[in-house]
């Protein structure tokens, strides 16, 4: 599932990946991230894709956009130039790549 914000160049990509596709993107290899239940403001200088482990999270885009939530066993993708706000609901730990 895709959700396009205002500007139809930033689409921040959700989606629950097979097996398959995690090990094709040798997912379990990447750094690991940790955080705890927080609101922050964050600006993507380069694509991420990060493979969510445990946690609850909306990220609302600062242009206007519609918020996104993922959780455990999304596979979420956020482009460059993208800045919005994150909500960590519940304890987040996600593998992560940028690039």
């Amino acid at each position: 599932m895709k959700q396009a914000l205002n500007d139809e160049t930033l689409v921040i990509g959700v989606e629950k990946p097979d097996t398959e596709k995690l090990a094709a993107l040798n997912v379990f290899s990447w750094p690991i991230w940790a955080k705890e239940s927080s609101t922050f403001p964050w600006s993507y200088q380069t694509q991420e894709v990060a493979y969510i482990l445990e946690g609850e999270v909306t990220v609302t885009p600062k242009n206007g956009g519609d918020a996104v939530s993922f959780g455990a066993g999304d596979l979420v993708t956020f482009p460059a130039g993208l800045s919005c706000i994150w909500h960590i609901k519940k304890p987040l730990r996600k593998h992560y790549q940028f690039g």
